[in-house]
């Protein structure tokens, strides 16, 4: 059973950094890309960030573009999120996810091209 747990939200003020991490188990974390997003309280979830399997691509919203950076440990089964700049429109639970999809892989960024999800983790910023 694949099982997704995200760890390092908090609390931090505006202009500060965070970075979260969702560790994975449950099926062979390096054959699999996977993404990150975000829901706001009364908001539609929404794409943050995505990386290939090998960790050579990476997609970002927008909206953090240049102000966040996925990455991957395969031997960790690990992918993180830094956020750095942070905004108080950042402050949302943030939810890791497994795209089991092996075709031919391009960034996925609506959620229901993912197939599990984490529990999430709260990121607040303050003003």
């Amino acid at each position: 059973q694949v099982q997704l747990v995200e760890s390092g939200g908090g609390l931090v003020q505006a202009g500060g950094s965070l970075k979260v991490a969702c560790t994975a188990s449950g099926h062979t974390f390096s054959r699999y890309a996977m993404g990150w997003f975000r829901q706001a309280p009364g908001k539609e979830r929404e794409f943050v960030a995505a990386i290939s399997w090998s960790g050579t691509i990476a997609d970002y919203a927008d909206s953090v573009k240049g102000r966040c950076t996925i990455s991957r440990d395969n031997a960790k089964n690990t992918v993180y999120l830094q956020m750095n700049s942070l905004k108080p429109e950042d402050t949302a639970v943030y939810y890791c996810a497994v795209d089991l999809f092996r075709g031919n892989w391009y960034p996925r960024r609506e959620p229901y091209e993912y197939d599990y999800w984490g529990q999430g983790t709260q990121v607040t910023v303050s003003s």
